[in-house]
């Protein structure tokens, strides 16, 4: 096994024996057994390598979503990964605090980037249905944020005093804010229509390019008007 695979099995042992704080560089060098100058020359520096566990640890959970088709339903697969978020949380809680428990703008993991933007497509594809009742860049940061956030919250209970329900009401929650399902004979409201009209705006050829620009401002704006 290479010195890289060593040290960052021996972080992710030490990450869910004894949290973040266990993951010391020379707890690591030790246990991987190599001299601590491997580490830096090979992760930089101690975040390098937490970087590096927090990748490694969320490559089953990005295999877990992305194993799974999507359907005909986007709105249901967003409800499925809410819930294999959180599940993914709860089963790695170290792994997850590890991740998005000390923000950083601009230096998420790779790993946790991809998730992001599986979870940017599915609301791209809840937009072009015509379901969409906020704007796709408000939709991600709020389904983000919700879901993020409930893990956390969860992790930091006690597993006894654990409320599965809590994480089904935030889901619809949000769900029920950032969607919308009008019946077939009610036309949807003009906020779902400009985000509808704007998700597949690029595909409208017959326009020219300023043409789709101008008409890209004006169904942003309507899309932000706030919701009442």
């Amino acid at each position: 096994m290479a010195n890289r695979d060593r040290i960052i099995d021996a972080a992710v042992t030490l990450l869910a024996e004894g949290g973040r704080d266990a993951v010391s560089t020379r707890a690591v060098s030790a246990a991987a057994g190599v001299q601590a100058p491997a580490i830096y020359r090979i992760f930089g520096d101690k975040q390098g390598l937490l970087d590096a566990v927090a990748s490694h640890g969320f490559e089953t959970y990005l295999r877990t979503k992305t194993a799974a088709p999507p359907t005909d339903d986007p709105v249901a697969d967003l409800r499925r990964g809410w819930d294999t978020h959180v599940d993914f949380g709860l089963t790695n809680p170290a792994l997850y605090s590890l991740s998005y428990g000390d923000p950083r703008p601009g230096a998420a993991p790779p790993a946790a980037r991809q998730a992001a933007e599986i979870l940017a497509g599915i609301i791209h594809r809840i937009a072009e249905a015509g379901r969409l009742a906020v704007t796709e860049t408000r939709a991600v940061n709020l389904v983000h944020a919700g879901g993020r956030g409930t893990t956390l919250m969860l992790i930091s209970l006690p597993e006894t005093e654990r409320d599965p329900a809590l994480s089904t009401m935030a889901r619809e929650s949000i769900i029920g804010t950032i969607t919308t399902d009008a019946p077939p004979d009610v036309a949807p409201g003009p906020v779902a229509t400009a985000v509808a009209m704007r998700a597949v705006l690029p595909a409208a050829t017959v326009l020219t390019g300023p043409e789709r620009d101008l008409l890209a401002e004006w169904l942003d704006r309507i899309a932000t008007v706030q919701p009442r």
